[in-house]
């Protein structure tokens, strides 16, 4: 279901929360990243009534984050497995994790992301790929792109004249 503004059907950020925005579709991920990848298990771990689980599922599987693998024919069991898309979105949920406990939790520490080959905490930042350099000291505005509409064109225009980008 399209949810994004006919002024934000170009973003790729509203694009992108209209497949991940709900957050159980976070808490899912999140789960499936860390090895929970049965019904049984996420509405376990999760305390999720079966029939959102089953709807926020179906909706990962359609916006291609998750496949169903089916585990076992009888009865008939799948299990959820992250695609590209929905591995790819590992480092969103560290830098939400990150932003997280430096701003809402106060360093509450009561998930600490490790690296699993050596054990070890990591410090999860994001970084441009170019320069090396952290996000978070870069002076970063959007620009519309060259496939970009003339709608997106002209408001990010007009962004730039009033001294917003």
């Amino acid at each position: 279901m399209r949810r994004t503004s006919f002024a934000d059907a170009e973003c790729p950020i509203a694009l992108g929360l209209e497949s991940v925005g709900e957050w159980w579709t976070i808490l899912i991920l999140r789960d499936v990243f860390d090895g929970f990848s049965r019904f049984d298990d996420l509405q376990r771990n999760l305390g999720i009534s079966p029939s959102m689980l089953a709807r926020r599922l179906k909706a990962m599987v359609d916006a291609g984050l998750l496949t169903k693998q089916r585990y076992s024919e009888h009865p008939p069991r799948d299990e959820y497995v992250l695609t590209e898309a929905g591995t790819a979105f590992r480092p969103v949920i560290l830098a939400l994790y990150t932003w997280s406990e430096n701003h809402v939790t106060g360093h509450a520490r009561k998930l600490i992301p490790i690296d699993r080959t050596t054990g070890e905490a990591i410090e999860p930042v994001v970084i441009d790929r170019k320069t090396g350099r952290p996000i978070e000291e870069l002076d970063v505005a959007f620009i519309a792109g060259e496939t970009a509409g003339e709608g997106m064109r002209q408001r990010y225009a007009a962004a730039a004249q009033n001294g917003h980008s």
